[in-house]
């Protein structure tokens, strides 16, 4: 298996357990939870397929993208009363699921010999759109849109990363590590520590 399929692979799985995650909150039946685990694993590498202009897209070519959602789907149903907190569960698997998610993208982007700026797109794309259907579907404020929490910025900030690390000459698996190392500690920063980016604050027109 290559890197960019285990990326992939594993991007999908854990996306799919906070699509699945999100329906055990919801309260949906089997279908629910397979539904939004598949909206959530495959969502954004779709968009990122279908933009890049691959064909067949990745989970048309590998099917068994789809059995990994359903089995996500099938283990939370079982297991999500188990935890605690699963709105905390939910958070940290959607920031691990993120970095790995970024790096899919910019490594898709290299292989296909993709400018900088649509590197760094593509990178963004495949972290973000996948939960960010989810939440729209469920009915909740998307996690990409909380209010100045780091989230697409750190998607941006690690994705950069990786395509400066890459035109230093540093082979791919650094590179994508590198895209995973900073998309994470950004984002479980602003989970842990209260990183944030300023928010616009509205004043009074003034007379």
């Amino acid at each position: 298996m290559s890197l960019l399929a285990l990326l992939d692979y594993s991007s999908v799985f854990i996306f799919a357990l906070t699509g699945a995650l999100v329906a055990s909150r919801a309260q949906l039946d089997l279908v629910g939870f397979a539904f939004l685990a598949a909206l959530t694993g495959i969502g954004g590498g779709t968009v990122r397929d279908v933009l890049l202009d691959r064909n067949p897209i990745f989970w048309i070519e590998q099917p068994a993208y789809l059995a990994i959602t359903t089995l996500a789907a099938l283990f939370v149903f079982f297991t999500a009363h188990l935890v605690e907190s699963r709105y905390q569960l939910l958070i940290w698997l959607d920031a691990l699921a993120l970095g790995i998610a970024v790096a899919a993208g910019v490594g898709v982007a290299l292989a296909l010999d993709q400018p900088a700026i649509i590197t760094v797109l593509m990178g963004i794309v495949t972290g973000c759109l996948g939960g960010l259907m989810r939440d729209v579907v469920c009915n909740e404020v998307p996690l990409v849109l909380k209010q100045g929490e780091l989230y697409v910025s750190a998607a941006f900030i690690g994705a950069s990363s990786a395509v400066l690390v890459s035109s230093m000459g540093l082979q791919t698996f650094g590179v994508l590590c590198a895209a995973i190392a900073v998309t994470v500690i950004l984002r479980a920063g602003s989970l842990a520590f209260g990183w944030r980016l300023p928010i616009y604050k509205h004043e009074p027109p003034k007379r």
